[in-house]
């Protein structure tokens, strides 16, 4: 049975407590599994994290600030005029990807792991592209996974799916879970369709745990305002794999394939069927090309 800490907390210099979990030895390479706008750690599923502990590594989950049992922000009074207001460029956000970071490299400091496999999706991704370009000494690989480069010409949305992202989850738990059940819908792989219990299930779980409407703009407004890393990831130097999947209506294909190209070296995986989710049909998958990503930094 794969070790597992419970449930843990974080207190950062910055203020901010960051609710997390490890799975695995800690005397085994670190991996550092980085969800994505509104996502609390729970999303990476148990069995998700006990596949890749099994294989020989030590896996950290956490919630981002704004989600699960992590600090709330809700000082910062936040709304859907925002939302178009950073859209135009005219509403600096409360913090951003870069602050999102830097939570991460102070979870990293306090379980004392220097060097980490980095791995993120949708905005997980964009942060743990934002920690190999800041401090590539403690990235050992990375794995990004339906995510984009920051650049606006790339990883768009499909206009079809705004007014139900956009849509309020009301203000009752019954109410959020009939919302995040469509959302599911609408962004879930056509090839790889999921549990519909299980998705109330993780439904209920993530209110629980602490969702509120406002960690989840002020998610929305960072991704937002972050910036085109796309130079930035060009001086990268690691193992990288991107995945991403060619029915993607959240983050177009374009955005994965930007970051493949800006990295050298990088080795991009398209999957035909595969929406924005995370499909159990595809653990063994994913578990495979982080495991795979992982074991190139030993040659590097």
């Amino acid at each position: 049975m794969t070790e597992r800490s419970g449930e843990e907390f974080a207190s950062l210099p910055s203020g901010i407590d960051i609710c997390y979990e490890t799975f695995g030895n800690a005397e085994d390479p670190a991996i550092l599994l980085v969800m994505g706008l509104g996502g609390p750690m729970g999303w990476w599923s148990d069995d998700f994290c006990e596949r890749l502990s099994g294989r020989g590594n030590f896996v950290i989950r956490y919630d981002n600030r704004d989600t699960g049992r992590s600090t709330k922000l809700r000082q910062h009074k936040v709304g859907k005029l925002d939302v178009i207001r950073a859209f135009a460029g005219l509403r600096k956000p409360p913090y951003g990807i870069g602050d999102l970071a830097e939570d991460a490299f102070g979870l990293l400091d306090h379980l004392g792991v220097e060097r980490v496999h980095l791995v993120g999706v949708s905005m997980g991704g964009m942060i743990v592209q934002t920690m190999a370009i800041a401090r590539p000494e403690r990235a050992m690989s990375m794995t990004s996974i339906m995510s984009t480069t920051g650049n606006r010409r790339v990883g768009w949305q499909h206009p079809k799916i705004m007014p139900t992202l956009l849509a309020s989850a009301g203000s009752t738990r019954d109410s959020y879970v009939a919302r995040s059940l469509r959302t599911s819908t609408i962004l879930g792989s056509p090839a790889f369709p999921g549990d519909e219990e299980l998705a109330r299930a993780r439904a209920y779980e993530t209110y629980d745990r602490g969702w509120t409407a406002s960690g989840v703009t002020r998610h929305m407004l960072a991704v937002l305002a972050q910036p085109d890393r796309t130079k930035d990831l060009a001086t990268l130097d690691l193992p990288v794999t991107v995945i991403h999947g060619l029915n993607d209506p959240l983050v177009h294909r374009s955005g994965g394939k930007a970051v493949a190209n800006a990295v050298p070296g990088a080795e991009h995986i398209e999957i035909a069927g595969l929406g924005h989710d995370l499909p159990v049909q595809l653990y063994d998958t994913y578990v495979d090309a982080i495991v795979r990503t992982a074991e190139r930094a030993i040659s590097h």
